[in-house]
């Protein structure tokens, strides 16, 4: 097996392709490792055969569904390099890689210009204080307006975002910018575009500004500092032209990765914390290969017969196959087994991983996304800021297609979700159902098609049933004699009720105001059976009945056949026909929704939810051209928004949603549900 040596901080560099589907992310990781001699064919997403796309669903739908990470190597640093997937559905995958990272370069597609995934990246990378470099891929395409491309990009990102090189020769090279006064390009001057920059630069640092003020110049090579502070602040996001099926602009690329960008001792450091809430201690990472290990398992990957791998990334101190660590406020360590850099798929071992490195660890059960892993006992807590996710609301209900294999279900579907921070996995107690829930109908097919390829398991699927609930809007009182003779003892009981409505939310009471024995003590217990029996099964669509108070207030027994069965049967008999007189309800469950769009997409949104029975309640401006709605809007309307939302948002959209209230439903729908209830009992 080939060994790497492990790299001095100062020689590392990291960064995270990220941006929309089909920019050309993957076929870039692919050119940056033929350029660096890191393997000696260049791959085809077509073909199947890059180095980060192994999985056979990526192999098959020709996108990347997971992060994957590679290694080069290039002027004498190591590179480690994240290919992030690019459709909206997979951003659990994609926003761990930026944690991993010192860099977030955004591939931008020259075809197709700013599409909503490079905006949403930018501003997560924006919040997080990483230094971004924007790519512009396919340089080369028929018909491109590159000039103008460069504008839009500093319309929407700002003046800051400056060409550290410019398409040359039809766009067949670039030219560099940044260390080149003179030269020419395809648009611009490069003296102007030189000028700018240096500019830009030195305005970081007073010393730097007056010197340029006297000289009219400096020279580049003495502006790596101000160069990295102005890259931390935000105050210059470098912008580089490639095509990575030509190789135009690849080397020069990797250029600026070695000399240009932050290693992890010059990028800004992620916020862990130590402790608690408000009490809680930030610690920042200090990239020190001696100091105590600090690092983060950003990507939990489990296959079906090689086990759990974690992909690790070091802030501090160094790890070796011998270290024991801890695992947050673990008070257990675990003693490090083999250390590898990846590959895509393939590994290769290393025998220590320093500050900046980016490595794997099999085989041990207790790593989980996000885990943080240190060598001192005595901490406490330690944890990062959570990355702001957004939460999975688009559910399919599953079961297995065996009958007896349902926690088998649960441990293999608990492997999925444990390698994805966007899947959730839930039994409803209401419907009695297993539910996943994802970002969008993609991500969850996806899903299912390896639950059922990787894991040969198979299982049924349907649509989340809606939680509807039924209740009473007045008050009605029954009796019921059960009364059984067959021969020998005999079943004898007698119950009469009231039903009482209750406030929205208050449940369900039962009170025994039973005076005289006329019920003995020892049969009440069975009446309250019966009575939750007839409020679990329902009375006029099949739904549990809730917001009730029932009082048995009178009733008969027999000496000899009075017995439990009895009273259970008189009880849920009287409940269901008090509960018909008392003016029967479905209530439905409303969702409090806040939805977040682009301004430009609000009045299409908000007719949208009109039209599903909600109600806006407000909207807000969280940051400049994004509006959030909140809204409330019926459970049953919402089976297919995530969709809808994509569609009308041009996949811009993001909901949270909640339980807010139950609410009767139209007499429509009532009447569609009981219609729908008395079918199925006459099938029956």
């Amino acid at each position: 097996m080939t060994t790497v040596s492990p790299s001095p901080v100062a020689h590392i560099r990291t960064l995270a392709l990220v941006g929309a589907s089909a920019a050309g992310k993957t076929t870039l990781a692919e050119a940056l490792l033929h350029a660096s001699g890191a393997i000696g064919t260049v791959g085809s997403v077509e073909r199947g055969s890059t180095v980060s796309d192994h999985d056979p669903q990526e192999i098959k739908t020709q996108h990347s569904l997971q992060s994957s990470v590679m290694h080069l190597a290039h002027g004498g640093c190591r590179i480690h390099l994240v290919d992030a997937p690019g459709l909206p559905d997979f951003i659990g995958q994609s926003l761990p890689a930026l944690e991993a990272v010192e860099t977030c370069a955004v591939v931008i597609n020259a075809a197709t210009g700013i599409e909503p995934m490079a905006r949403r990246m930018m501003d997560y990378a924006a919040e997080r204080r990483q230094d971004r470099l924007i790519v512009v891929n396919k340089i080369d395409a028929e018909g491109v307006q590159l000039a103008a491309l460069l504008v839009d990009i500093q319309a929407a990102f700002g003046a800051e975002c400056l060409p550290l090189n410019l398409p040359d020769a039809g766009a067949t090279r670039v030219v560099d910018c940044f260390f080149n006064r003179e030269g020419h390009s395809d648009f611009g001057s490069v003296a102007d575009a030189h000028r700018a920059l240096v500019e830009q630069v030195v305005d970081v640092d007073g010393d730097f500004v007056e010197r340029y003020l006297n000289d009219g110049d400096i020279d580049a090579g003495e502006l790596h500092a101000p160069l990295e502070q102005a890259l931390r602040e935000g105050h210059l996001i470098p912008v580089c032209f490639v095509s990575a099926r030509s190789g135009a602009g690849v080397p020069e690329l990797l250029d600026v990765i070695t000399r240009l960008l932050p290693n992890p001792a010059e990028g800004n450091p992620p916020d862990f914390f130590k402790g608690e809430g408000e009490c809680a201690e930030l610690i920042h990472a200090r990239p020190d290969p001696a100091a105590h290990v600090l690092a983060q398992v950003f990507k939990i990957s489990i296959d079906p017969y090689v086990g759990k791998l974690a992909f690790v990334r070091v802030h501090q101190g160094t790890i070796t196959p011998s270290s024991q660590l801890f695992i947050g406020d673990g008070r257990k360590p675990f003693k490090v087994g083999h250390l590898f850099l990846q590959q895509g798929k393939d590994h290769v071992e290393v025998p220590s991983a320093g500050p900046g490195d980016i490595c794997t660890i099999g085989k041990i059960d207790e790593l989980h996304y996000d885990a943080v892993l240190h060598d001192a006992a005595e901490d406490d807590h330690i944890h990062l800021r959570p990355l702001p996710f957004p939460v999975p609301v688009h559910g399919v209900a599953i079961r297995p297609r065996r009958r007896g294999d349902e926690q088998r279900l649960w441990e293999i579907m608990g492997r999925l979700v444990a390698e994805d921070p966007c899947l959730r996995l839930e039994h409803l107690a209401s419907t009695n159902e297993t539910v996943v829930y994802g970002l969008g109908e993609l991500h969850l097919r996806m899903l299912l098609e390896r639950l059922q390829a990787g894991y040969k398991f198979e299982v049924e699927t349907r649509p989340p049933r809606i939680a509807y609930r039924e209740t009473i809007g007045q008050g009605a009182a029954a009796q019921y004699r059960h009364k059984k003779q067959s021969g020998g003892a005999g079943q004898f009981g007698e119950v009469h009720l009231r039903v009482e409505p209750l406030p929205r939310g208050a449940g369900f009471e039962f009170v025994d105001q039973v005076k005289g024995g006329a019920i003995p003590g020892q049969f009440m217990p069975a009446v309250e059976k019966g009575v939750r029996e007839a409020l679990a099964e329902g009375v006029i669509a099949g739904y549990p009945v809730q917001d009730i108070r029932v009082i048995v207030h009178d009733g008969k027994s027999h000496a000899v056949d009075s017995k439990e069965v009895a009273f259970v049967t008189a009880g849920k008999k009287a409940a269901q026909a008090a509960i018909r007189e008392a003016a029967p309800t479905v209530l439905e469950p409303v969702a409090r929704l806040t939805i977040t769009v682009p301004d430009g997409a609000t009045g299409a949104v908000t007719g949208d939810l009109s039209s599903r029975r909600g109600l806006v309640s407000g909207t807000d401006t969280p940051r400049p051209g994004q509006v959030a709605i909140t809204a409330q809007v019926p459970m049953a309307e919402l089976l297919d928004y995530q969709n809808r939302l994509n569609a009308l948002t041009a996949g811009q959209g993001a909901y949270t949603l909640a339980l807010s209230h139950y609410e009767a439903v139209p007499p429509q729908v009532q009447q569609q549900l009981a219609g729908q209830y008395r079918a199925k009992e006459e099938q029956e």
